[in-house]
């Protein structure tokens, strides 16, 4: 594959711009309850993407009072 270059020098390259993202998720749960909950199954059969476009994305959760975060970056470069 050859030798790495730093950023500056593939930016010049590239004719592009390098693009920096974050991302910070800060949720937070506190002074929640859950009494009498039954959770049910938390399957995913084995045509549940059939047909799928694009980019599919899962969260599974099969408890209770609880905080689900999700962050997706996606960096797309068009050429000629």
């Amino acid at each position: 594959m050859g030798t790495g270059v730093d950023n500056a020098t593939l930016d010049g390259l590239s004719g592009g711009t390098l693009v920096v993202q974050n991302t910070t998720l800060t949720g937070t749960v506190s002074n929640d309850t859950a009494d009498h909950v039954i959770s049910g199954a938390n399957v995913i059969t084995g045509g549940a993407f059939s047909g799928e476009a694009g980019i599919p994305m899962v969260i599974q959760n099969s408890g209770s009072n609880v905080l689900i975060q999700n962050a997706t970056v996606i960096s797309v470069e068009f050429k000629p």
